[in-house]
């Protein structure tokens, strides 16, 4: 945040800077003006004239930073696409300059002298476009034209240095009201950042930028006030690139394609298109557990659900060298084995995992310690140990006494691995209660003078990896995939890899390897997701489905969140997706028609969340799953209007649907009202029933009900409608049982919808016409515990819609 500070500052400082035009650049679509000074003058629309380069701001082509200190170009010289911007100090900056049809290109060529920078940026380039700003993806769009830049390798990051650690600041910006406020604390969590494109008062700005990585830090990171940032040889600065674009607004996702297949970027395909655009990139998918003795039962199950992906939600033994447990005895060939039936069938199939994280059961830990295992800090031992010693002398604490991210309390020394409970409050600094030979290593003597390591690790109690061991997980995790001709992946605690201490570059450094080492094959036909987005992770992505199921109700589990994320994918022209939804033994077909009414409504898929004891104890289970299958044909078939869409997007309003011929469907919106008749304690000759109110918005029909009894078992239920319609209802509900009237007689179901009998009830009586009702309930309570109550909802069928054809 301070380089930022001191980088506006230092544009004021050059406003006076000469803007006339000084050489000029053009693809098909975009004008790039610079002048002898080095900075933008111009961002034109070619076929308008129009210009979106921010006129109150400076745009610098490159800035450069040495000792902390930002420096701004001085002067600009040209030779064909080669251009030299002339800094303080006698640097030079060499960048190659490449005209192309949809973009230009920009590459670091040299930097000299070369010593003492640090860093080089691109930008921040000043739009004042403002109406939807794709912070992911690097793109502003307008009413007309959009402008969009791209880091064309994954060491320059999408984003701007506001923190020294490389991980761009992780809020949703367009809720603060503050564009300049970067800062984390008090925002709402979300699980993407503010990186190549950023609203602006002006507008918005593009950014990138490169490290050079020769020297070794310490900074905050992954929770540590300090934390050891190593050397990686990459190249540094030289070879940072990016590419510039603009187009009309409607080409924007297409102009990105043609760029990634023009710059050798990751293109992955879906059915044969582009995973951006493809179709069934936002398909709904089945995850459920399986192995090589009932993989047929699941492929069955994911075919009467209607979906094409079975996603196994956890089948390692360890994470590290990705073994697998004991539901494949045949190990990665009993899940090839598996993949191939679930292919003969149509099926795709997957797994979920975490990504680098290494569980302490993994060889990379046991029983010899990867060298290469992530280190927070290193201290060296102030005295020799013996093999039982439990307290360790060290020369300084900074890295040991850090306990807000530790949960491992590990160090490695040689091949030891050692726990300890404390750190000593003061000098001789110790280690202290240590347990020695952790995790099945061997304890042994060390001399004076030995590295004392203090390893990275994650609350879920496993260890991470340095870049070198993030390079070869991520190969690993592509052999396995390449080996079982996987399909689908989810890099769950991508985030982990932040322990490389390289940020969003480490987190790309590990997709970008598995990708890269996929075979061909698999390329052509995978889908990804995440536990979070980056810059230049979008072209390897398919989409992101993030919402968890475990935290609530079936309808309330992070439902806002989940709708407050589709507008983060449609700014950042990804696909649309709910999140997992998981279905329980008493889950009903309400609360699933709930949830398929919001994934019509944003065109998005979602992650179904079953096992086969659920299936087997859920009554409704075969009508849940055709329900899925039948609304997903229909969203995949596009066959949904824009009204009924945006009427489903209200996550109040509840629909039906039903199939009534080939591609063809009928929609009724269901206008519910939910009520609760709880168990009172009055005073003699009081009244116990309670009165609901409600207005019916359609013409006179049939009015449904649902009743449920919560916390106790429910007798002699009467209601009374319009006081002068009363229905008693001859039927005992235990605790957890439901009643349901939606025509015909009512069905009596147990708490996991398995029939147990019928209620007659007189057609007509349970009529309502258009306008306000009222509606008594009374019953009697028996076995009430606190809470006791008798859910009772009333549904009113609306219209019928065609869907389709």
């Amino acid at each position: 945040m301070k380089n930022f500070v001191i980088f506006l500052f230092l544009i004021f400082l050059s406003s006076c800077a000469p803007k006339g035009p000084f050489v000029q650049y053009a693809s098909n679509d975009l004008q790039l003006d610079l002048n002898e000074k080095g900075y933008i003058t111009a961002l034109k629309d070619r076929k308008s004239g129009a210009d979106y380069l921010a006129k109150d701001t400076l745009a610098p082509l490159l800035v450069l930073r040495k000792a902390g200190e930002l420096m701004m170009p001085l002067g600009l010289s040209h030779e064909g696409n080669m251009l030299s911007l002339q800094f303080e100090k006698g640097i030079v900056a060499t960048l190659e300059l490449e005209e192309k049809a949809t973009h230009f290109t920009l590459e670091v060529k040299t930097v000299t002298p070369m010593e003492g920078v640090e860093m080089v940026i691109w930008g921040p380039y000043p739009t004042t476009i403002d109406s939807l700003i794709g912070e992911t993806v690097g793109v502003v769009r307008g009413e007309a034209y959009a402008l969009g830049i791209q880091s064309l390798n994954p060491k320059t990051l999408g984003g701007y240095p506001w923190q020294d650690n490389d991980c761009m600041p992780q809020l949703d910006i367009f809720e603060t009201g503050n564009y300049s406020d970067l800062s984390e604390k008090g925002k709402r969590y979300v699980l993407y950042r503010v990186e190549a494109a950023k609203p602006t008062d002006y507008g918005s700005s593009l950014q990138a930028y490169c490290r050079n990585r020769t020297e070794e830090r310490i900074t905050k990171n992954w929770g540590h006030e300090y934390y050891t940032i190593p050397v990686y040889d990459d190249g540094g600065v030289v070879g940072s690139k990016i590419a510039l674009f603009g187009c009309k607004v409607e080409k924007t996702l297409e102009r990105l394609g043609e760029i990634e297949v023009a710059e050798g970027l990751p293109h992955p395909t879906v059915d044969g298109q582009w995973g951006k655009q493809a179709r069934s990139a936002a398909a709904a998918y089945m995850i459920m557990g399986f192995g090589e003795k009932d993989v047929e039962k699941a492929i069955a199950y994911t075919q009467q659900a209607g979906l094409k992906y079975l996603y196994h939600p956890g089948p390692f033994d360890n994470w590290g060298h990705f073994e697998l447990n004991a539901q494949f005895p045949s190990g990665w060939d009993g899940l090839k084995a598996c993949s191939q039936q679930a292919k003969e069938k149509g099926i795709y199939t997957g797994v979920h995992t975490l990504s680098n994280f290494i569980t302490p059961n993994d060889p990379y830990v046991t029983p010899i310690p990867d060298p290469r295992l992530a280190v927070v800090g290193s201290a060296t031992l102030a005295s020799l140990i013996d093999a039982v010693r439990h307290e360790i002398a060290i020369d300084s604490p900074t890295f040991f006494n850090q306990y807000d991210n530790n949960h491992m309390k590990t160090v490695r020394i040689g091949e030891e691995l050692i726990r300890y409970g404390s750190v000593s409050q003061s000098e001789p600094w110790k280690l202290l209660d240590c347990e020695r030979g952790a995790f099945g290593t061997k304890a042994t003597s060390h001399e004076a003078g030995e590295q004392v390591h203090k390893l990275a690790d994650h609350a879920y109690k496993v260890f991470l990896t340095n870049p070198e061991l993030t390079t070869e997980m991520a190969t690993q995790l592509s052999k396995l995939f390449n080996h079982c001709d996987l399909r689908q992946i989810s890099f769950d605690g991508l985030e982990g890899n932040r322990s490389t201490g390289m940020g969003n570059y480490g987190e790309v450094l590990f997709t970008d390897t598995w990708y890269q080492h996929l075979d061909e094959s698999v390329k052509g036909h995978f889908i990804a997701d995440a536990s979070r987005t980056s810059h230049y992770f979008w072209h390897l992505y398919t989409r992101m489905n993030w919402g968890e199921p475990w935290y609530a109700g079936f309808r309330e589990s992070q439902t806002e969140y989940r709708m407050k994320n589709q507008a983060y994918f449609e700014r950042n022209l990804m696909p649309n997706m709910l999140g997992w939804f998981s279905m329980h033994k008493n889950t009903p077909v309400e609360d699933i028609e709930w949830m398929l009414a919001r994934s019509a409504a944003f065109d998005a898929g979602y992650g179904f969340v079953t096992n086969y004891e659920v299936l087997a104890e859920n009554g409704a289970a075969d009508e849940i799953l055709g329900l899925i299958g039948m609304w997903e044909a229909a969203r995949m078939a596009d066959a949904f209007s824009v009204d009924q869409r945006e009427r489903m997007k209200d996550i109040q309003r509840e629909f039906r649907l039903e199939q009534v011929g080939e591609e063809q469907w009928k929609l009724q919106e269901v206008h519910s009202f939910k009520f609760a008749h709880e168990k009172k304690v009055r005073q003699p000759g009081e009244l116990l029933y309670s009165t609901f109110d409600f207005e019916n918005p359609v013409s006179e029909r049939a009015m449904h009900v649902i009743l449920t009894a919560v916390d106790a078992d429910i007798q002699s239920i009467s209601l009374e409608l319009d006081n002068h319609r009363k229905l008693g209802l001859p039927v005992t509900l235990k605790a957890g049982e439901s009643l349901k009237y939606l025509g015909g007689a009512a069905i009596h179901y147990d708490a996991t919808w398995h029939v147990l009998g019928e209620v007659p009830v007189e057609e007509g009586d349970w009529d309502v016409g258009t306008g306000k009702h009222s509606l008594e309930v009374d019953c009697a309570f028996a076995q009430a515990q606190e809470g006791a109550k008798l859910k009772v909802e009333v549904r009113v069928l609306g219209d019928e819609e065609v869907v389709g054809k």
